[in-house]
């Protein structure tokens, strides 16, 4: 099993980042995805989730609007686009995979917004 996330880097505030998690190694499309994010000293926190059936999302507060999860079952994809950054949103974000009892994740990618 692989949960690979891209996509990290350095962005200005207001700027825009897409991650991206390619997943394999099980069953994709049978998993709901989500994004989470850790700062440094802080704990891990739920950004955003794509279920499997429906493609229903939910998003943390904290995302305002900014953020849009979509997944592409056909890639084995789950993509995270970020508008209208701010520096509070600078942390390692992580790619989750979920079923059941059984969970996955990434090796995470850093975004840091700064000027």
């Amino acid at each position: 099993v692989q949960l690979v996330e891209s996509g990290g880097g350095l962005v200005q505030p207001g700027g825009s980042r897409r991650l991206s998690c390619a997943a394999s190694g099980f069953t994709f499309s049978s998993y709901d995805m989500s994004w989470y994010r850790q700062a440094p000293g802080k704990e891990r926190d739920l950004v955003a989730v794509i279920s499997s059936v429906g493609g229903r999302t939910h998003y943390a507060n904290f995302v305002e609007g900014r953020f849009t999860i979509a997944r592409d079952n056909a890639k084995n994809t789950v993509f995270l686009q970020m508008n209208s950054l701010k520096p509070e949103d600078t942390a390692v974000y992580y790619c989750n995979a979920i079923s059941g009892d059984i969970r996955f994740w990434g090796q995470g990618t850093q975004v840091t917004v700064s000027s």
